[in-house]
Formats: C-alpha cells, sequence, structure tokens
C-alpha cells in the first residue's frame, strides 16, 4: 500500500518506534550504495577511464560544492512543508542517475566517459543536495535530541558492519573479473547497478518514515535565515570549526586511494583489506563514542578522536623515505587502525554536534548554515589539491643525514616530502588550527579532557569482555540487524534503545 506522505502533528510511541527502525533500514540500504559506488572504486573506475590528477580532485569536490543548493532548499522546505515527500522524490531520482554511471563503459569511450562521469556526478550531488536539507530537519524533529547520540552511533555502526563484508566481496568481485581484457571497468560498472538498486530499496524505508509537522514559521525573510546562525556566538565558533576541519581532511584524503595505488604501487585488493580493516574498527568503536557523546558531549569526542586523526593524516607521509621501505606496509596498517578508531568518533560529532547546538525552532536554518559552511570547505580542498598536485609533483624538501667512515657511506633520510606528501603536511597544519578553533565552542556536559579518556578506556573495557566472552561470541554470530530493531529483555547498564523513549 502506498504511504501517506501528509505530516502528523503528534507522532504516537508505536509510530515513532517504527519510525526510527525504518531509518535504520535506510541507513543499511543506503551504505551499502555508497559501498558500492562511492570510495575507492569511484576513484578506481575514474582512473580506468583515464582521469588525471585534476579530475579526481573535481569528482570529490562535486558533492559537498552541490551541497550549497541547500540554501534554496529551505524556501523548498518551508513552501511545501512535507520533508517526507521532498526527500523521498530527490533521493529516487538523483539515484537513478548511478544507472548512466554504470552505462558508460558500454556506451562511451574512455576520453568522453570521464566527462560524461563528471556530469552524471554533478546532477546526482546537486539533486542529493535538496534531500540531504529536508532530511536533516525531518530527523532533528523526529529523533529525541539527548538521543541523538546513541541512536545515530547504532544506525552508522550497523551501516559500517554492512560495509566491510559488502566492500571485500566487491573486491573479490573485481579481481574474478579483471583477468579478461575489459574485464576490471566493467566489473565497477555492474558495482554501481548494485549500488543503484542498494539505494531505491533505501528510498523505500524513507517512505515508511512517519513525519512530525514542520513547526517554524511559513514565509522567513532568507535574510534573517542566514543572520540567525552566525549571529548565534557559540554556533559561529562551531561553524569556523567545522569549515577548517573540513578543509583540512578533503585537501588530503580524496588522494589516498591514488596515493595506494600510485606512489606506493598496492593492488586494489589491498587497499580495499585496509579500508575494510579501517571499518572493522570504527565498528567497534561507534558504539564506545555514542556512550561518551551521551554521557559528556560530542564535543568531548571531537577533543580525544580529532587529534588521532590529524596525526595519521601526518604518518602518511612517512610511509615513503622516498621510496617504499620495510616499514611501508606496517605503518599503512596502523595508520588505517588509527583513521578507523578516530573517524568513528569524528564522524558522529561533527554530523550530529550542529543537530544538538540548532535550537528546535530554528532547526532548518541553524543546519542549513552548517552544511553549507561544511560543504564549502569540502568543496574547495580537493579542487586545490587536484590543481596543484601537480605543482608539486616536481618539488622535494628532504633531509638527509650522512654517516662516513673508512668502511662506506650511510645515508639516511629521516624526512622527505614530495608529491602528496605537500597535502599531508598541510592537512595537518590546518588541522591543528581547526582543533584550536574548537576550544571555542561551548556544549552541554562537556568535560575536562581527562574524565573523558577515563570514561573511554571504562567503555573499550567492556566492549572488550564482551567481545571476549562465549556470549559475546554469540552476538557476534547473531544477525546484529534483529539485536537493534527490537527491545532488549531486560534492561542493562546502558539505557534503553532510542526507539523506545518519548521525545
Amino acid at each position: 500500500m502506498f504511504p501517506d506522505f501528509k505530516p502528523k502533528p503528534a507522532l504516537s510511541k508505536a509510530e515513532k518506534k517504527r519510525g526510527l527502525s525504518m531509518v535504520l533500514w535506510d541507513g543499511l540500504a543506503t551504505q551499502a550504495m555508497v559501498t558500492l559506488t562511492g570510495g575507492i572504486f569511484l576513484v578506481a573506475f575514474a582512473l580506468e577511464l583515464g582521469a588525471s590528477n585534476t579530475v579526481i580532485g573535481l569528482l570529490a569536490a562535486i558533492p559537498p560544492l552541490a551541497e550549497l543548493l541547500q540554501v534554496p532548499s529551505v524556501y523548498i522546505i518551508r513552501k511545501l512543508r512535507n520533508r517526507r515527500l521532498i526527500t523521498v522524490t530527490a533521493s529516487t531520482a538523483a539515484r537513478l542517475f548511478w544507472l548512466l554511471i554504470a552505462a558508460i563503459p558500454f556506451l562511451f569511450g574512455t576520453g568522453s566517459g570521464v566527462w560524461v562521469l563528471v556530469g552524471a556526478m554533478l546532477c546526482y550531488s546537486t539533486i542529493s543536495s535538496i534531500s540531504h536539507c529536508s532530511w536533516n530537519s525531518w530527523m532533528h524533529d523526529l529523533i529525541p535530541q539527548q538521543k541523538i547520540g546513541a541512536f545515530f552511533s547504532r544506525r552508522m555502526g550497523l551501516s559500517t558492519a554492512v560495509a566491510v563484508p559488502l566492500s571485500v566481496a566487491a573486491a573479490l568481485f573485481v579481481d574474478t573479473l579483471e583477468v579478461s581484457p575489459g574485464g576490471e571497468i566493467t566489473a565497477y560498472a555492474l558495482l554501481f547497478f548494485g549500488g543503484c538498486i542498494a539505494g531505491l530499496i533505501g528510498v523505500l524505508f524513507l517512505a515508511r518514515t512517519p513525519e512530525p509537522v514542520l513547526g517554524e514559521d511559513l514565509e522567513p525573510n532568507f535574510g534573517e535565515i542566514l543572520k540567525e546562525p552566525f549571529a548565534d556566538k557559540n554556533f559561529k565558533n562551531l561553524l569556523i570549526f567545522l569549515g577548517s576541519w573540513n578543509f583540512a581532511i578533503n585537501l588530503a584524503a580524496p588522494f589516498f586511494t591514488v596515493y595506494m595505488l600510485q606512489r606506493i604501487g598496492l593492488d586494489i585488493s589491498w587497499v580495499i583489506a585496509l579500508a575494510v580493516m579501517s571499518q572493522i574498527v570504527s565498528i567497534i568503536f561507534f558504539t564506545v563514542w555514542g556512550e561518551v557523546a551521551d554521557l559528556f558531549s560530542h564535543k568531548s569526542v571531537l577533543q580525544i578522536s580529532g587529534p588521532i586523526f590529524i596525526l595519521a593524516i601526518i604518518a602518511w607521509t612517512f610511509t615513503t623515505l622516498p621510496d617504499t621501505y620495510v616499514l611501508t606496509v606496517p605503518l599503512l596498517i596502523a595508520i588505517h587502525i588509527f583513521i578507523g578508531l578516530s573517524t568513528a568518533g569524528v564522524t558522529l560529532s561533527t554530523n550530529y554536534i550542529g543537530l544538538k547546538l540548532a535550537p528546535k525552532a530554528h532547526a532548518t536554518s541553524y543546519l542549513m548554515a552548517s552544511s553549507i559552511t561544511t560543504y564549502l570547505a569540502a568543496g574547495i580542498a580537493p579542487i586545490l589539491g587536484g590543481v596543484f598536485v601537480d605543482y608539486f609533483a616536481s618539488r622535494e624538501v628532504a633531509l638527509t643525514i650522512t654517516f662516513s667512515d673508512p668502511t662506506g657511506v650511510l645515508i639516511l633520510h629521516p624526512l622527505d616530502f614530495q608529491h602528496w606528501d605537500f597535502f599531508f603536511f598541510f592537512a595537518f597544519l590546518i588541522g591543528l588550527y581547526s582543533l584550536h578553533r574548537l576550544s571555542f565552542v561551548r556544549e552541554e556536559g562537556e568535560e575536562k579532557k581527562r574524565v573523558v579518556v577515563h570514561e573511554l578506556f571504562t567503555e573499550v573495557r567492556r566492549e572488550m569482555r564482551n567481545l571476549s566472552t562465549a556470549g559475546g561470541l554469540r552476538m557476534m554470530a547473531s544477525p546484529p540487524v534483529s539485536e537493534y530493531l527490537k527491545p532488549p529483555k531486560k534492561a542493562k547498564r546502558r539505557r534503553r534503545p532510542v526507539w523506545e523513549e518519548e521525545a
């Protein structure tokens, strides 16, 4: 039966529970789409089509820059006042463009295919941005504010649990087909087709998610919409942090895959294996960071996970000195472990600290300002990286230590910056600045770092005990989705699932 898209003035407890369950299922389907269509596979597909570093940077910049359309999206939301209808319609239209991308190897050559890919990604990202704005506002009203951390840590943890085996299966699929001429690029096209189907399934779950009535004024002044969040001193400090942080991360992150494939010379299977290992670590720490975020604050989580993340970025520069050496692979493994650990906390907190600090009566405008700041910085950074990557390819900064004696000469290279290393170093410096700006943000419940670290280790020990017991093994062997979509049999130390709580 086709769902009723009309928003409701008030949702019953059963409707909230069902709605949040649908949001979880949508997260799983959407993660399947993202796993098969984005990240490593998209970059490898573009390289197979002959994309340059500039095009790789452009592909990384398109999705965040397209989010600027959230500005007119606010008017669409306030005019139609039906966020579910907007989200479902825009998501469906956007995800269908993956069918065009999947058809590129069969309809276009490698030269024109690159620009068809860029155009299709532009259309996909542009239409998706409309759904993102309405979805953020919708979730702000649907999910109890005091439980945002716990709910989204579960959603992200379950989504990552889906991404891990799916990534491995996809990598094996690519390896199987790449032995035949043109098989590798065909494999990527088939992955994109499967991702499109998964994305459309996610839309079906969103269509069944109830929506509370939007409680804002019908016709606000657009100038006032822009002034509201920037006039709020605390939220303005948050915007400065989000802008500088996302610029730092996206200056380097889009080139991690290119760096491993071209500079280090790893096979796609190795790149996927490292990514999967990082995702497994993220699964473990999603729940840990979610507990800490709800017990203290999202800022407290960022104060711990942020420095770990930027240290992992600067560590990339030591994977070649100046070429690969005996510690290259061990360093890559360590880097991906720490990226997985910190990404869980950084992603959770940077995505949802704005949800917590935005006043309920002005959620749409505040979240719009947060999204625009975040995505503008994330879009500019990879474009600059793509433009200047060839410039830095012919530059090098090296520190050489030479020791000579009558038997010979020993030359050490403790520091050697070239090509992408410059971007990793610049990202590290900007990341340090952004963490400094975070100190100016005030959030209810924030604690001293020492207290948060103590609670973090307590949560980690608890998770490790769960994984080491027979009960923990049974939990790992059972389907994780069912455990989160049904109420627990009896209360434990942790809070009851968010969908059982009253708003």
